[in-house]
């Protein structure tokens, strides 16, 4: 169980990057007081967990009224997970974030908390496909819960990482973030194979046991 722990916590962590989303809004939120800002940052995570749990909890029951098998998602997933992670090796996630960021702030939006920080930043495409595959890969309610209490623990972090995005900003700096988003974005890239490696030999699998009946 702590294995699993860990290796979704790594998961969430690379995906939803709480470092990674310190430094944008801290940017978003500038000139704002210091209630204000609090309070965008704790509405952000509270929607963002809303979406996150609501996929985690009913993705899969989503996915087969779309008549889509869970093999598939776990491909797709992974295919989609490996992309972002070429992105943070180029540097390019961060720069498209940014450039949302400037978007918004010239669009003078006073609440950032739901757009951009909840949804995309958050909870994008990227922690939603991977809080679906980890649920369909860890059955039954203890090893569900195993993956829940990680992303949890991931938005709690990210919660506090826009609490002190400031302080953040002036102690990690420019540099230091970009190399450990480069080796975060290897590390993605590893766990987004894994995932359509095991989607295709799962296919596979149940291929042939379809015609061996």
């Amino acid at each position: 169980m702590i294995e699993l722990f860990l290796s979704s916590f790594v998961t969430f962590f690379v995906v939803i990057d709480p470092p990674g989303c310190a430094p944008i809004f801290a940017g978003l939120t500038a000139g704002a007081s210091a209630v204000h800002r609090r309070a965008m940052a704790i509405r952000a995570v509270l929607v963002a967990s809303a979406i996150l749990f609501g996929f985690a909890l009913f993705g899969e029951a989503l996915l087969r009224a779309l008549g889509i098998s869970l093999n598939a998602f776990r491909i797709a997933g992974g295919i989609m997970l490996f992309l972002i992670a070429l992105e943070m090796v180029f540097e390019k996630r961060t720069e498209r974030r940014e450039d949302r960021a400037e978007k918004v702030r010239a669009d003078e939006v006073a609440d950032i908390s739901t757009f951009p920080m909840a949804m995309p930043m958050i909870a994008g495409p990227g922690s939603i496909a991977s809080v679906m595959l980890l649920m369909s890969q860890n059955n039954g309610i203890e090893r569900s819960a195993v993956v829940l209490a990680a992303m949890a623990s991931i938005l709690v972090l990210t919660l506090v990482a826009l609490l002190i995005a400031g302080p953040i900003m002036r102690v990690v700096g420019a540099k230091i973030e970009a190399v450990v988003s480069r080796l975060l974005g290897v590390l993605l890239a590893a766990l987004a194979a894994q995932f359509v490696i095991d989607g295709i030999r799962a296919s596979f699998s149940a291929g042939a046991a379809l015609s061996g009946h």
